[in-house]
């Protein structure tokens, strides 16, 4: 796609120090070896842009880029102090979550490099609605810890929409840890060979920083997922935005 239909079409924010966009899934941000992704393509229109963070190929939704190394600083020492407030959309295959749940499962990388929980499976353990392991339990490999606050949203006979709140930022945090405990994403092409999705339904929805350039110092922006991401759950027309309003509700009680 070329670069100015793509900023256009997806721009969420702008001004002299950032970019905001609503990425659709199937692109990455950056570092992508044997395709397009975002910051090649601003180059090669004649834009540089500096990754504030990142989100997954396969997940659409709000990605943040600094147009200034200032501001890039700034914002990723957020990121990196877990200080960043950051909110993802899932579906889920599985309506038996609980109302609020906490995923305190440390993750390690394992052969081919892929991100595992940094203990056997078995060891997963539940109490109340808090999900772990034990110390004693964790591989002998480096491992990092990693927690994710969730609530959910609504629940059907197959399926389940949650909001999640990524404490950490770990590659594949999100994905890892609900397919472990028996929840994954409906899609997910780590988790899920069939190939029977569209896509995998996990989005980037909203992100809160301090930023110190603006008045009031701090940005807060949001993607709203399109119609194609509720599809696993045949919403009827008003439902989603009722869902967002709900998310919003059970965000401010998980802070």
């Amino acid at each position: 796609m070329d670069w100015s239909e793509l900023r256009a079409r997806f721009l969420v924010e702008e001004d002299d120090a950032i970019l905001a966009l609503h990425k659709p899934a199937g692109i990455s941000v950056t570092g992508e070896r044997h395709d397009t992704d975002l910051v090649e393509l601003a180059a090669a229109a004649g834009e540089t842009l500096y990754p504030v963070h990142r989100i997954d190929k396969v997940t659409s939704g709000l990605v943040l880029f600094a147009k200034e190394l200032a501001a890039h600083g700034q914002l990723t020492r957020q990121f990196n102090k877990q200080t960043a407030e950051k909110a993802y959309l899932a579906v889920v295959a599985s309506a038996e979550l609980p109302d609020t749940g906490v995923l305190d499962l440390p993750l390690s990388v394992g052969r081919k490099n892929r991100v595992r929980i940094a203990a056997p499976r078995e060891s997963i353990r539940r109490e109340g609605d808090r999900w772990f392991v034990e110390d004693v339990d964790l591989l002998a490999t480096k491992n990092y810890p990693s927690r994710t606050e969730f609530a959910t949203v609504l629940r059907r006979a197959e399926h389940a929409v949650l909001v999640l709140r990524p404490i950490t930022g770990r590659r594949h945090q999100i994905r890892v840890q609900l397919a472990w405990i028996g929840h994954p994403i409906v899609g997910d092409p780590l988790f899920d060979k069939t190939g029977a999705a569209e896509r995998t339904y996990l989005h980037s929805w909203r992100l809160g920083l301090a930023a110190d350039w603006r008045t009031p110092p701090e940005l807060a922006v949001e993607a709203t997922p399109d119609a194609a991401f509720w599809r696993p759950i045949q919403p009827e027309p008003h439902e989603p935005g009722e869902m967002l309003h709900r998310a919003d509700e059970l965000l401010r009680r998980i802070d």
